[in-house]
């Protein structure tokens, strides 16, 4: 209930009198509902969690605070009439979600049945209060982290020489399912030798080979809530060029994680570590962000890096991933998630690095 009331006071201010809600981590938040096909209709007094007949029982038991009416078709079809009911003059709805032909089939249906009502494209009413997380949040996306933690101890464990990136990918994926994940967050990641100049490398039938870097990227999910951990292997004996990147890397993680603060900017954030990586001659090599955020999505509010200008505040949960990437080589990557405190990042993952 109290999600909902911070949205309906943010409706006001955008002088909004409902909300159609379809992107699905921002339906999930608000209602509990987990189904694959619905919307929500919020306006100052009604909450509707319109679905069809596959997931109606479902919505009933997982949204307990909505109104769960059942639709047929797409949104076109039915929308008119709901928002008629509700007696919506300005209705914003998700323009990240909404694509452009659904909304052209939406305001031509509107009309057709002559509904007076403006819709009106948002941005950013839901996920701002999605990255401001609460205890129980925080709890689940512990345990993921946790989960994330053993399965890459067990990576260490088991990884050889000549095993190939997709027999290794899939190890510590069974090892995430079998410790209580359900289906993680992502496709994994591990990616050797050159592979790794490649931040989001799949894993190919690569063999693995000592002395070159191992970069391995996984997630957890608990509850819903996503984790996000990254570690660079070296098996065998490093040479000097994997020992120089590695710290290199790992000196601008802990320059960050020591360093932000609640007010910092995201763009401030990054720069704690792309300063380091910068003054080393390796700034053309660390192409992406600091970090994002991790709930509900892998990927969400707030965003460290360059342009960033969200303020971070204490309760957020964000990565820290500086790293830097060579093509014909390789690349480093560290990666751990912090829930933002009144005295700095607290990591949640904690598998040595």
């Amino acid at each position: 209930m109290n999600r909902l009331e911070q949205l309906r006071s943010q409706l006001v201010g955008e002088g909004l009198d409902a909300l159609l809600v379809s992107g699905c981590e921002n339906l999930n938040y608000l209602s509990g509902f987990t189904g694959s096909a619905g919307f929500l209709l919020i306006s100052p007094t009604r909450a509707i969690l319109a679905t069809d007949f596959r997931y109606i029982e479902q919505a009933k038991v997982q949204a307990p605070l909505f109104e769960v009416t059942e639709v047929r078709g797409e949104p076109h079809q039915w929308l008119p009439g709901l928002v008629a009911k509700v007696g919506s003059d300005a209705l914003g709805f998700e323009a990240r979600d909404i694509t452009v032909a659904a909304y052209r089939k939406i305001e031509a249906a509107l009309v057709r049945e002559e509904v007076g009502l403006k819709l009106v494209p948002t941005e950013g009413l839901v996920e701002p209060l999605r990255a401001v997380k609460e205890y129980e949040e925080v709890k689940l996306i512990t345990n993921a982290a946790a989960l994330a933690d053993a399965a890459l101890a067990h990576a260490r464990k088991i990884v050889r020489p000549g095993m190939t990136e997709t027999a290794l990918a899939w190890e510590i994926e069974k090892c995430l399912r079998e410790g209580g994940s359900s289906v993680p967050p992502f496709d994994l990641i591990v990616a050797s030798g050159p592979n790794g100049a490649l931040p989001h490398a799949r894993p190919s039938e690569r063999t693995l080979s000592n002395g070159e870097p191992v970069v391995i990227d996984i997630g957890a999910r608990v509850g819903g809530y996503a984790s996000d951990l990254t570690r660079t292997l070296c098996m065998g004996e490093p040479d000097g060029r994997f020992r120089e990147l590695y710290d290199l890397v790992l000196n601008a993680q802990l320059v960050a994680l020591s360093g932000i603060r609640s007010g910092m900017t995201g763009e401030q954030a990054d720069s704690l570590a792309r300063g380091i990586i910068q003054d080393a001659g390796y700034g053309h090599a660390f192409g992406h962000g600091l970090g994002h955020g991790v709930g509900l999505a892998t990927h969400e509010d707030p965003r460290l890096g360059p342009g960033a200008s969200q303020e971070l505040q204490t309760d957020m949960v964000f990565t820290v991933e500086p790293g830097v990437y060579i093509p014909g080589w390789g690349g480093i990557r560290i990666e751990d998630m912090a829930l933002l405190t009144a005295s700095g990042p607290r990591p949640l993952t904690h598998c040595p690095k």
